[in-house]
């Protein structure tokens, strides 16, 4: 089948299989090339393994440091007439080239926030005879359904305390307009942090704890997000920055627990992934960011990210650690002349002048690219298959 891309807002409904499949390899490319000699993890468990932070996670653990991986996701299938998610090809792909390199890498297609899915880990850690040594969590998911009640709740993407008008761009119709989103309740900030927050992180924990599938010196690492004044609003001091802020009480919490400090918030920049298109704000700062860091020579993707975090923070004997213990690595988006640009060109955006004052282009062709569009080295119009082997328990 021809398979091209339908974008629907902050969604594509279909994926390439080869250009998932390249966009792997060429994540795998550069980690050989930036390997170190630094002692790293053995046996790597991914929550969340199949995109974005998560999957670049997975592919530094594997070829940055020969390390068996676990990944975890919950992704769609293909059939004969319709593709998989992105997620499942990435996920393929990256089965595929670790095994071919002689690599370890199982997977688990299932709900992350399951009792069942962490028991299905534990059994599998425990037929191998194996302890995990790095526990990355990076969950994204719109809701959750709490695994002893069974109730599901769902997050927002709002303010708290009172109204907020924010510049928006629209990418279906690339228009720009104000918008203004009405402050979130009580019980949709309680539901946001339910979803969201460290409460899943700590079970996964808890239970891998108390099944002894945890190295005695293992470390446990959730991603976030932090960002500047401009996306404070909708990010930092929202729905979202609540349910951040619980990450950072559930690390306090399983390091009392475990008796150690090997859980960590890792806070990494801003990119284009599946999640953030969908935040209210970050598609106009998104490209806003990428000219400047493009133009400073300090942009970043998720590959590069997480090589930087694993050499310079998880696998450092000098980790860098802000005031409250969480390892750094969005230092370059914070630089003061970064942020500087960005706001100052914010207020001159318009439609018209909307591919000279940012790098939408840029973005664009990074969204495209996370469900294998956009690239160069793929022949789009050529017949190609859905089908593609992944070697998962299915739960």
């Amino acid at each position: 089948m021809i398979i091209q891309p339908k974008v629907r807002g902050f969604i594509c409904l279909s994926a390439h299989k080869q250009g998932c499949a390249a966009n792997v390899a060429e994540q795998i490319s550069y980690v050989k090339q930036n390997r170190t000699e630094n002692a790293g993890p053995k046996n790597v468990l991914v929550i969340g393994g199949s995109t974005g932070y998560g999957l670049a996670s997975a592919i530094t653990a594997a070829f940055g440091y020969d390390a068996k991986t676990l990944s975890i996701f919950f992704e769609k299938p293909p059939k004969e007439n319709k593709t998989a998610s992105a997620g499942y090809y990435n996920a393929a792909a990256f089965q595929a080239e670790a095994r071919n390199a002689g690599l370890q890498a199982q997977a688990i297609n299932g709900d992350a926030f399951s009792t069942e899915c962490k028991q299905a880990v534990i059994d599998r850690a425990k037929q191998n005879n194996e302890t995990f040594d790095l526990v990355v969590y990076s969950l994204a998911s719109p809701r959750r359904t709490d695994p002893q009640t069974g109730e599901t709740f769902k997050s927002v993407l709002k303010p708290i305390g009172q109204d907020y008008t924010y510049k928006n761009l629209n990418t279906d119709k690339l228009t720009i307009s104000d918008t203004t989103i009405e402050p979130a309740s009580e019980e949709e900030i309680a539901n946001t942090i339910k979803v969201m927050g460290g409460e899943d992180w700590e079970l996964w924990i808890e239970a891998l704890s108390k099944a002894n599938v945890l190295s005695q010196d293992f470390q446990t690492v959730a991603y976030t997000y932090l960002g500047e004044k401009i996306t404070w609003p909708i990010y930092g001091h929202g729905t979202i920055g609540k349910a951040k802020e619980d990450l950072d009480r559930a690390a306090a919490t399983i390091n009392t627990t475990t008796g150690a400090t090997n859980a960590r918030l890792g806070v990494l920049k801003a990119l284009v992934t599946q999640a953030s298109s969908a935040i209210p704000t970050m598609p106009l700062y998104l490209s806003l960011l990428y000219k400047a860091m493009k133009e400073a020579g300090t942009h970043e993707g998720c590959i590069e990210q997480i090589s930087r975090l694993f050499i310079e923070c998880l696998y450092s004997d000098t980790p860098r650690l802000d005031k409250d213990g969480r390892y750094r690595v969005d230092n370059f988006e914070l630089q003061n002349d970064i942020q500087k640009q960005v706001i100052s060109t914010w207020p001159q955006v318009t439609e018209e002048n909307l591919y000279e004052t940012t790098d939408y282009a840029g973005y664009r062709s990074e969204f495209l690219k996370l469900f294998g569009f956009g690239r160069s080295d793929i022949d789009y119009e050529a017949d190609c298959d859905p089908l593609v082997e992944l070697d998962a328990i299915t739960l």
